[in-house]
């Protein structure tokens, strides 16, 4: 069904979707992330399955929601048995490989209770979620003398080039200095306005970015596939020179909020209203200094896009390339009084996506918009469809997007998109709220016309999009409107029946088995 042999899985962390010049941002530049628009199509309602890194990533990993690959937060890891892009292509001769973060969460444990050594070819594709650790970097967020300081190979190539310390992901790839001479943590917001202790050559972006080249050139006529995933722009909120000063307050558009969102908020909502992030971005200085950063780290992935995309065009690799830009969630930015990440609101869970097809049956679709309901979970199966691969449908709960892409019949779409997310690490929220651990589920349904929210213990939350856009009136307890909630109620009890539960194995094999030979002869119940 198309010519696309090797897949470029592009993503970057924290990326809002309205941050793009082609989603609409007035002032941000990003000609090669357009113009890629301009090759693919770009999608206009895209949301993921969490508004947090880890769930995030193991659904778009997986093609399943997260209540069913049950890794519900970051740093928890992905059961054994879950299936991902990864095993789906490799049997096929293809190459999954990662360059940057995947946020995947090893569980040796699990393995050894199976008796795979961690060690092993299979352990290591196990421990890293079916990519093959090309040059994985999450960034050094713990102990720098732990074991995965150790084997960073980013920080490793910086110590190469003179940047020597513990941690030099931190020390001067996130970090500023003072006018004496002292060491500025990235960690604090009110820095983000200098720029990182590296050359822009040697920031991660740059680094990421070569090494991406560097493996596509590897390849030749072997088939492959890429998650080019960089760090930024997720904090720390640092970038070097010039990209941490192309921006300025002129360019920071004012924050959607209002203050109608503070009169009597839903519980859970006021708790993250208190959060140092939230109270820290209510501040239109912290946002003055911080977003002018955050663009530029974007303008800087863009410009480093255009490198990559060079290296295709010269190489002819466009020609047989699928590729996809996204991001793994949003960041509030202050909008809503929040900061970070976590909620329900568009602001976090809407992103960018765009997707490049280099069939002859897209050429009618190219530079076009869509504006289906689409997921995360969708993109599994995309990939698998553009290569020729069959996935099992007993597993994957996305839908392939190359119908609205290659302009096929598309019988029936999804009438609502899911996000969920699982606030029981937030642990002054959970005591502040008298949760259990097993009480801080919310799941968000959102159609093009309502959006409803579940939170476990307490009430829902509902918002009318066509009238309130913006998201700042929340009209659950509006007795009138007491029948959405129960058709919503009633959709999401529908929603988590449908789960596909049943992976062990595929509906083929239960639909035959009685035809199975072993089964030949048996005459159960017969006089």
């Amino acid at each position: 069904m198309g010519s696309a042999r090797n897949l470029l899985f592009i993503m970057c962390d924290q990326l809002r979707w309205d941050y793009l010049s082609c989603f609409g941002h007035p002032t941000i530049r990003t000609p090669n992330i357009d113009a890629l628009a301009r090759r693919g199509v770009r999608f206009t309602n895209a949301y993921v399955q969490s508004a947090s890194c880890g769930p995030s990533r193991m659904s778009y990993y997986t093609g399943r929601y997260v209540t069913s690959h049950r890794s519900f937060g970051n740093f928890v890891a992905l059961p054994v048995d879950e299936l991902t892009l990864g095993d789906y292509l490799r049997p096929h001769g293809i190459r999954v490989a990662v360059d940057g973060k995947t946020h995947v969460e090893p569980d040796p444990t699990a393995l050894r209770q199976r008796g795979i050594d961690p060690a092993s070819a299979a352990g290591q594709l196990l421990l890293e979620g079916g990519f093959e650790p090309f040059d994985r970097h999450d960034g050094v967020l713990a102990d720098p003398h732990d074991e995965e300081a150790r084997t960073n190979q980013y920080s490793n190539f910086l110590r190469q080039h003179g940047y020597v310390s513990e941690n030099p992901w931190l020390d001067y790839a996130n970090s500023a200095l003072g006018a004496g001479g002292e060491v500025l943590s990235g960690w604090h917001l009110r820095y983000a306005d200098l720029p990182a202790r590296v050359e822009e050559r040697h920031s991660e972006t740059a680094y990421t970015t070569d090494r991406a080249i560097a493996f596509i050139a590897e390849q030749r006529d072997k088939p492959w596939c890429l998650h080019l995933s960089y760090i930024k722009p997720h904090w720390p909120y640092v970038a070097p020179s010039p990209y941490h000063q192309l921006y300025s307050a002129r360019d920071v558009v004012p924050a959607v909020k209002s203050a109608d969102e503070l009169v009597a908020p839903h519980p859970l909502y006021a708790s993250y209203l208190r959060h140092q992030a939230s109270v820290t971005f209510s501040q239109n200085a912290t946002r003055e200094r911080v977003i002018p950063t955050y663009m530029g780290m974007i303008t800087q992935i863009d410009d480093h896009l255009g490198r990559l995309f060079d290296s295709l065009e010269k190489s002819g690799r466009f020609d047989d390339t699928l590729v996809v830009f996204c991001s793994d969630h949003g960041d509030y930015l202050g909008d809503h009084h929040l900061g970070e990440k976590e909620l329900w609101h568009d602001a976090a869970i809407k992103i960018p996506l765009i997707v490049y097809d280099p069939a002859a049956q897209a050429q009618a679709s190219r530079g076009s918009t869509c504006d289906a309901l689409v997921e995360a979970i969708d993109l599994v199966p995309t990939f698998l469809d553009a290569l020729q691969v069959e996935g099992p449908v007993n597993r994957l709960e996305g839908r392939s997007l190359l119908p609205w892409i290659r302009g096929y019949n598309v019988p029936e779409w999804r009438d609502f998109i899911v996000s969920e997310f699982d606030y029981s690490f937030r642990t002054a929220t959970r005591r502040e709220l008298g949760r259990s651990v097993r009480e801080c589920r919310t799941i968000t349904l959102r159609d093009h016309k309502w959006k409803f929210i579940h939170c476990e213990g307490f009430r829902p939350l509902l918002f009318d999009l066509e009238a309130d856009p913006q998201e700042f009136h929340d009209l659950a307890q509006e007795k009138a409107l007491a029948p959405v909630i129960e058709h919503y109620s009633h959709e999401l009890v529908s929603w988590l029946r449908a789960r596909k539960t049943r992976t062990t194995v595929s509906d083929e094999f239960v639909d035959t088995w009685l035809e199975q030979s072993r089964f030949k002869g048996m005459k159960i119940g017969e006089w």
